[in-house]
């Protein structure tokens, strides 16, 4: 914590003198340039109010890959960037979306965010990947921000270029946490053998000990793989030890959560009847569909998640997008917490631009303008936004988490829905988390 801390305070004045350098250097180019106007060109990066340049950003995401996949993220930028360039663009400026196959992997983590320097992307928005720890020091040595991440790391939670819009895995997991205390035996986390991996059971576990349980059980388990037998009887023979109060199982492996299910499913049969629970991410509507339904393992589940549920109207400016924009496109779902967290995402991004008005639209401007105090909302499908760098959670690690509400869903009758009115505030909870 201490070395995080100090790390982060010597950086904070070297991004403030590069930007300061990089505004002279800007504004002399500018003068330079005055008196010969026609030999000039534009400024790298950069666009100015003439209504005729255009805004470039990147989103990227893991694709075609044995683990977690998220092809609905880039597909819905692209998408948006079709519709918003419908609509005019942003302040008559032209929204050019790069994409990036992140292939869950950090060489290709990395190799996305040198793309993303090398074309001089304003931003990267609405983008998931579990090696931030590799791409954010390029990111900030080129001072693009990272607007809107999946909050898979606690990289994103300290960087101070990046401006996150939910809570992530830290706030699901607590808030999931708390919610089995009330109703679980023994719970056991089933959770990937990765770094990322490795910060999940002190998540959960603070949950559980605000409620007063005991600590989860830690199962890991290899993120690819192709069956989790093993894990499934010994995450259920400890929730079977007491009779007199079933335990609860916690699958969180990503896009590997329906494989574990599928053990589940044939294992269960031999024990009495326990709960699981997820977040989610790890299942959605799509994949409770593809289980079953009604009859999929999923039922009874409760699931934590940063927004209101896919079918609440708040999303309906979403879905007139995807289906005016990706309509027939199966890789964009409105019930994927991507393509919802995306949104979002370029949801802040607009407001950012629009807050420039006719002023240069470039790395710079948008960090500095997110950094100034700028307070955007989303419909309602969070609270309002504005990011600080030191706040409530600094002290357990978290100086950039502004965002520590989640919903209670439950899987009933085979569909998400709501199992709480409106929003939780897991804040206190992640302040007891040891982390």
């Amino acid at each position: 914590m201490t070395g995080r801390r100090q790390n982060r305070s010597t950086f904070l004045p070297r991004l403030l003198t590069r930007r300061v350098r990089a505004a002279a250097l800007t504004t002399g180019a500018l003068a330079a340039c005055a008196p010969i106007a026609a030999g000039c060109g534009v400024v790298p990066g950069a666009t100015g109010g003439s209504g005729d340049d255009t805004i470039t950003v990147m989103t990227w995401a893991p694709q075609d890959t044995d683990a977690t996949n998220k092809p609905g993220m880039p597909a819905f930028a692209e998408a948006w960037a079709r519709w918003i360039n419908s609509e005019g663009g942003l302040d008559g400026r032209r929204v050019e979306v790069l994409t990036c196959n992140e292939r869950n992997d950090s060489v290709s983590a990395a190799r996305c965010a040198r793309r993303a320097v090398e074309e001089e992307v304003v931003a990267v928005v609405g983008s998931y990947s579990q090696y931030a720890e590799g791409f954010l020091p390029t990111l900030e040595a080129a001072g693009i921000p990272y607007i809107g991440g999946y909050g898979i790391t606690t990289a994103e939670f300290t960087s101070p270029l990046s401006y996150p819009v939910n809570g992530g895995q830290p706030a699901l997991l607590a808030g999931l946490g708390r919610t089995l205390a009330d109703t679980c035996g023994p719970v056991t986390l089933i959770r990937p053998d990765t770094l990322a991996g490795d910060q999940l059971p002190p998540l959960l576990d603070s949950g559980l000990k605000a409620g007063g349980h005991a600590l989860a059980g830690d199962q890991r388990a290899v993120e690819a793989d192709t069956s989790y037998e093993s894990q499934t009887r010994r995450a259920l023979e400890r929730a079977t030890t007491d009779p007199a109060r079933p335990g609860c199982v916690v699958p969180a492996l990503g896009d590997r959560t329906g494989t574990f299910m599928d053990s589940f499913r044939r294992a269960r049969a031999d024990y009495p009847e326990v709960r699981t629970a997820t977040v989610l991410g790890s299942v959605d509507q799509s994949a409770v569909d593809a289980s079953g339904g009604p009859s999929s393992p999923y039922e009874g589940s409760y699931v934590t998640g940063w927004y209101p549920a896919a079918g609440d109207p708040r999303w309906d400016a979403m879905k007139q997008v995807i289906e005016k924009e990706a309509f027939g496109d199966n890789r964009v779902d409105a019930a994927d917490a991507g393509v919802q967290t995306t949104w979002i995402a370029y949801t802040v991004f607009r407001q950012v631009v629009e807050s420039l008005g006719d002023g240069e639209v470039n790395s710079d401007t948008v960090s500095g303008a997110l950094d100034g105090g700028l307070k955007v909302t989303t419909g309602d499908l969070t609270p309002t936004l504005e990011w600080k760098f030191q706040d409530e959670l600094a002290a357990v690690g978290y100086p950039r988490l502004v965002n520590a509400n989640v919903t209670l869903q439950v899987v009933e009758k085979g569909r998400l829905v709501a199992a709480r009115k409106g929003f939780t505030d897991v804040t206190d909870t992640l302040r007891g988390a040891d982390l």
